[in-house]
């Protein structure tokens, strides 16, 4: 199967997830609190019931590393290739009733992200990449749509402005070590914004540079990281290396993600 189909059944599930998570958005959340204090709605585990089952019955050779099925000790064997599966990122955004939540869906192949979707079902927006092909796009789907209905429109990083970057942070998780790591730049604007929607501004060249100076999984960025590979930008560790995955655990280093200029280094 070519990676053109391989995305569309990729795009297929993350709709169809989305659909599902959305019918609970600002309504009854049935909210827990997982092992690690984090977040779980009944939205959540929806939605990943419905990924891994399209996943697995279109890819049944292809492990799927999702973020329930792990907090639940059913972490598969991987090895080469995989799929990275959040079926809602966001959760916190989600609670609060902010649009920013987003389903995603990666596969990794050799360690980096190959394909990404990224949906955010409550704007019904949705953005895709493939690596390889250095090839992103943004469309939208009609409400319980199982296939994008808009034209797909490519996206693109931009050239970094002379009067300063626009940097995108995460809403939810504050860190002040990121004001001091910012002092190295010339930034015009912050916005703050949920989930993997941070990559896709960047991607979409509404944003210059986001840095994570904190903790994420791979489910959390890999969807992400796939569009904005795509569209031209980069990721890379406090070391200036590519961001990869399949690492023990699946955590994250701090990470910069860029419209594809080198970033300042930064110490953990």
């Amino acid at each position: 199967m070519h990676d053109a189909e391989v995305l569309d059944i990729m795009i297929a599930a993350a709709l169809e997830a989305g659909a599902a998570a959305h019918q609970y958005f600002r309504g009854e959340l049935h909210l827990a609190r997982k092992q690690d204090n984090t977040p779980v709605t009944a939205a959540d585990h929806a939605a990943e019931a419905i990924i891994l089952q399209r996943l697995g019955t279109a890819f049944d050779d292809i492990p799927i590393i999702a973020e329930e099925e792990v907090a639940a000790g059913r972490v598969p064997l991987i090895g080469d290739t995989f799929f990275l599966v959040d079926p809602l990122d966001g959760t916190r955004e989600f609670v609060a009733g902010r649009p920013e939540y987003t389903v995603n869906i990666a596969l990794v192949r050799g360690g980096a992200p190959r394909l990404g979707v990224v949906y955010a079902p409550a704007t019904r927006v949705l953005y895709a990449g493939d690596a390889e092909q250095a090839q992103a796009f943004r469309t939208t789907a009609a409400p319980g749509a199982a296939t994008a209905t808009s034209e797909r429109h490519a996206v693109r990083v931009r050239r970094a402005p002379h009067q300063g970057l626009t940097v995108v942070a995460s809403r939810s998780h504050p860190n002040p070590k990121l004001n001091s790591y910012l002092r190295a730049y010339q930034v015009a604007d912050t916005v703050s914004i949920g989930s993997s929607l941070k990559f896709c501004l960047v991607a979409n060249g509404e944003a210059d540079l986001y840095p994570r100076l904190g903790t994420t999984m791979e489910w959390d960025t890999a969807a992400g990281h796939a569009v904005l590979l795509a569209a031209g930008g980069i990721v890379v560790n406090a070391d200036g290396a590519p961001l990869r995955y399949g690492k023990a655990g699946f955590t994250n280093p701090w990470f910069i993600a860029t419209s594809g200029f080198a970033p300042r280094p930064l110490s953990a």
